[in-house]
C-alpha cells in the first residue's frame, strides 16, 4: 500500500486525501492549524459556481462543471446544505451589454444549464429589488457550507483508514529515491509521495521541498459587509456585477448564504501577510514585496489598487457598489463582518495566474494555484490530481 502525505486540511487537501484513500493509499493529512478549513475554505462566501466565467477548454472550466455535479451529489448523500438559489449577473449600463452577451456565450460553451438573457424587467422577476439594463440568469448556481463539507471529508479520510493530524506544521521536507521525509510537529513521517495543498502557505512548503517555482502566492484580502435586519429580504439569491475581464476577481456582489445572512463584497486589497486578515498584520511584507512579480503587478494595476484601498477604508464605497444593483439599501443596512484572504499566484512578469496550476516534481505534487472556484471544484480537482500521477492510480 502506497503511503501518501497531504499538506493542508482545507477543502482541496481533504478532497485529495479522500480520493487517494478511496483508491487504496494510506493517507496522512498534515495541517498546521488546530481545525480543518481554517483559512480560505472557512472564509469564503459559500457560492457553488456554475462555470459562467471561465475560458472554455480551461482547467477551471472543466473542473468546475465536473465539481458541481460531484459536490451536489456529495451534499445530498451526507445531508449537507446545498441550495440552488440562482445567480444574476447584472449589467448596470448599456456599455456593459456586449460583455454580458459574451459572458452568456461563454457560459453556454461551458455547458452551464439554464442560462437565460434578461432585460431590465425580466431581471426584476427574479430579484424584485434589483435594477439594471439587462442580466444573465443562472438558475442552478447554488450555495453550500464549505467548512461543513470539509469536516465531512475529514471524517471520510478517517473512515477509509487515513488520518488528519491537526497542529502539525511542516518544518522540513527531504526527497530521496526511496521516498519523501517530512518533519512536522517534531515528528518524522516517511511517504512514498507528498501532495501539497497548502493554499496561503504554498510558497513556504514549496521552498522546503526545493521547488520554489516561477510563480509566487500574493495574498489579497477580501473584506465584507453583511446586510442587517429587514434589508436581508431585499436579496433572494446572488447578484453579481459584470466582471472586469482584466482580473480574476468578480467585484463587489450580494450573496445569500445558507445561514440566511446576505454578504456584500468582497473587495480585493493587497494584503501584507499571507494570513493578513487585518491591516495590522504586516508579517510577510518583505517576502511578498521581494517577489519581482509583485512590484510589476503593482506598477501595472496601481490605479485599481488605490480604488480597492479606498473601498477598504470607506464604508460608503461598499454602499455605492451595492446600491448600483439594489438602490433601496442605506448606510444603516450594512455592518462590517469577517473577511478572508485569497491565495493568488503571480508570475515573475507580474501576470495574475488565472487557471488552476498543478506541478509534479519527482515524488512531490504541488498545487500552485487554486483560487475560486476551487471549493466548488474540490472533488474534481482531487480526481484530476490522482489521475496525473500514474503511481497513485489503483
Amino acid at each position: 500500500m502506497e503511503k501518501i502525505g497531504v499538506v493542508g486540511a482545507g477543502i482541496v487537501g481533504l478532497a485529495v486525501a479522500r480520493e487517494l484513500a478511496t483508491r487504496g493509499a494510506e493517507v496522512t493529512v498534515l495541517e498546521k492549524e488546530h481545525r480543518v478549513a481554517a483559512h480560505q475554505t472557512g472564509h469564503n462566501s459559500g457560492v457553488v459556481h456554475a462555470g459562467i466565467y471561465y475560458p472554455p477548454g480551461s482547467l477551471k472550466a472543466r473542473l468546475c462543471r465536473e465539481g458541481v455535479a460531484l459536490l451536489k451529489e456529495y451534499c445530498a448523500r451526507h445531508a449537507l446544505p446545498y441550495e440552488e438559489v440562482g445567480k444574476l449577473v447584472v449589467a448596470s449600463t448599456g456599455a456593459e451589454r456586449p460583455l454580458l452577451r459574451a459572458l452568456a456565450e461563454r457560459a453556454r460553451a461551458n455547458g452551464v444549464p439554464g442560462i437565460a438573457e434578461l432585460d431590465g424587467l425580466g431581471l426584476r422577476e427574479i430579484e424584485p429589488h434589483a435594477v439594471g439594463v439587462g442580466a444573465i440568469h443562472s438558475p442552478h448556481t447554488a450555495i453550500a457550507d464549505f467548512p461543513a463539507i470539509a469536516r465531512r471529508l475529514a471524517l471520510d479520510v478517517a473512515e477509509l483508514g487515513g488520518s488528519v493530524r491537526l497542529a502539525h506544521p511542516v518544518k522540513a521536507i527531504r526527497e530521496s529515491a526511496r521516498g519523501v521525509q517530512v518533519l512536522a510537529a517534531r515528528r518524522r513521517f516517511t511517504f512514498d509521495r507528498l501532495v501539497v495543498c497548502a493554499g496561503l502557505g504554498t510558497d513556504a512548503v514549496a521552498a522546503m521541498a526545493g521547488r520554489p517555482g516561477e510563480v509566487r502566492i500574493v495574498p489579497f484580502r477580501g473584506e465584507y459587509y453583511a446586510l442587517a435586519g429587514a434589508a436581508r429580504d431585499l436579496v433572494r439569491g446572488l447578484i453579481y456585477p459584470v466582471p472586469d475581464p482584466r482580473y480574476p476577481f468578480l467585484g463587489v456582489h450580494l450573496t445569500r448564504r445558507v445561514d440566511g445572512e446576505v454578504l456584500v463584497g468582497p473587495n480585493a486589497v493587497l494584503a501584507l501577510a499571507y494570513e493578513g486578515y487585518t491591516w495590522r498584520n504586516v508579517r510577510n511584507v518583505r517576502q511578498i514585496a521581494g517577489w519581482p512579480g509583485t512590484l510589476r503587478m503593482a506598477r501595472h494595476h496601481w490605479r485599481t489598487g488605490v480604488k480597492e484601498v479606498y473601498g477598504s477604508l470607506a464604508k460608503r464605497s461598499f454602499l455605492k457598489a451595492a446600491r448600483r444593483y439594489v438602490p433601496e439599501l442605506g448606510a444603516d443596512d450594512l455592518r462590517r463582518t469577517e473577511g478572508g484572504v485569497r491565495a493568488q499566484a503571480v508570475a515573475r512578469d507580474g501576470a495574475l495566474v488565472d487557471d488552476f496550476a498543478v506541478d509534479v516534481h519527482g515524488r512531490v505534487v504541488l498545487v500552485r494555484n487554486a483560487p475560486s472556484p476551487a471549493a466548488t471544484s474540490s472533488l474534481a480537482i482531487a480526481r484530476h490530481i490522482s489521475g496525473i500521477v500514474p503511481a497513485l492510480v489503483r
